[in-house]
């Protein structure tokens, strides 16, 4: 007896988006056993996001390391995305101690070469459809669950069911419009725009971000000699800016600290940017959905965590629900448990991003650790671990973290006195 419809599923679990969460979450469910649909509403396999900070946080690299990935991202000519920081106390540059271990390290790549190289591996992996040309244009639902997509395709109008769904569509989520899940969202008070630069010469080679509060900056070294560079000043600068694009964003790092040598390298792609670009936080399961990537999170650009969290957020989900998708679990509550890893993992993140996207100078505790760890090598390492978002807020801003800044600014200022 052939079973009704409603009680079927065409795969195990659909995905929206097949970019770096998407193609990441269908690769590891489908090693779990999960049947997974991997739309993309782009048919070009080659596409990627212009608009991003084409960095990887060493906190990612696990994930990249079970995807395979290192050695295709090494031999694509990926750049171990080392930085040092530009604070009014001078540069922060984390270095291994010198009897330690390398300091941990992501990766610098153009989404122009990681997109289509993710992509192409998940449509190598056994269990993943990558089905191009689909767009999610809406949901379907069975008993107040999501049970499936509606999906707008070159060859027309598609249903596609399954017992999960996950939304990897970007900050505009459609898979949580249409699953009615609320967006909560921070403005954020600074304006962006980057540029691409050939043969860019930088101290030490590696990446360089300046904290010139409330303005920012930053160029990061990537794959094939290029090297992304951004600007990212108060929007009370936004008026005067805009009057004259180009002239404002190339006096804006002329003026930097150690400004890079722009006039003498090649810049390669246009000015891009934008002007509004808030922080979005939604809660990153409803029933039979789920949100990773940009679509569950996205943060304040300027650090760098969006790639990384991505990679994260899809390793988190693929851990929680492979086998209730399957059908060999309960699926709410393995949605219930990545909610949870995601929220524990990412929110006191978020919180600070969210603050400092206020466009505020840094506070008295900001001052206490940026200015040692501009002074001390083990408190710059301790930085390093944070900006790699390997340890959370709570350890980076711990009281023994905090009385070891102390004590390294009360030995400065001794020093000072004395030698004056």
């Amino acid at each position: 007896m052939t079973k009704p419809e409603s009680a079927g599923h065409d795969y195990d679990v659909v995905i929206s988006g097949a970019s770096l969460a998407g193609s990441a979450a269908a690769i590891l469910l489908a090693r779990r056993g999960v049947r997974v649909a991997l739309l993309e509403r782009r048919s070009d396999p080659e596409a990627y996001k212009v608009l991003c900070t084409h960095s990887i946080t060493a906190s990612a690299y696990p994930v990249l390391d079970e995807l395979g990935l290192v050695p295709a991202l090494e031999k694509a000519g990926a750049v171990r995305n080392h930085a040092r920081w530009y604070t009014r106390w001078g540069w922060i540059e984390p270095r291994a101690a010198p009897t330690g271990p390398e300091l941990p390290y992501g990766y610098n790549i153009r989404r122009s070469t990681l997109d289509p190289l993710i992509r192409s591996h998940a449509a190598q992996t056994p269990g993943v459809d990558l089905l191009l040309g689909h767009q999610v244009t809406g949901l379907v639902r069975e008993a107040g669950r999501t049970v499936g997509v509606r999906a707008s395709t070159p060859e027309g109008e598609r249903e596609i069911r399954a017992r999960l769904v996950v939304g990897a569509d970007g900050k505009d989520s459609a898979v949580a419009k249409f699953a009615g899940v609320p967006t909560r969202t921070h403005e954020n008070k600074r304006f962006g725009y980057l540029a691409h630069f050939r043969d860019l010469p930088l101290h030490d080679g590696i990446a360089h971000v300046w904290f010139l509060e409330p303005d920012m900056a930053y160029a990061f070294p990537n794959d094939d000699g290029v090297t992304v560079l951004a600007v990212l000043p108060d929007k009370k600068r936004l008026p005067a800016f805009r009057e004259d694009l180009e002239s404002s964003f190339l006096a804006f790092v002329r003026a930097l600290p150690e400004a890079p040598p722009i006039d003498s390298a090649e810049r390669i792609t246009k000015i891009t940017g934008t002007v509004n670009y808030p922080l979005h936080s939604r809660k990153p399961t409803a029933p039979g959905v789920a949100l990773i990537g940009d679509a569950a999170l996205t943060s304040d650009p300027l650090w760098g965590v969006g790639c990384g969290w991505a990679l994260q957020s899809a390793q988190w989900l693929a851990e929680a629900v492979a086998a209730a998708a399957t059908g060999r679990g309960d699926l709410d509550r393995s949605l219930a448990a990545y909610a949870r890893t995601h929220q524990r993992r990412l929110r006191g993140h978020q919180f600070l991003a969210v603050d400092y996207a206020t466009a505020r100078p840094f506070n008295p505790v900001e001052r206490l650790v940026f200015s040692a760890a501009a002074r001390d090598a083990s408190v710059a390492r301790h930085m390093h671990l944070f900006a790699s978002r390997l340890i959370g807020p709570l350890r980076f801003l711990s009281p023994a973290a905090l009385a070891k800044a102390s004590a390294v600014n009360i030995k400065h200022r001794r020093a000072t006195s004395s030698a004056g």
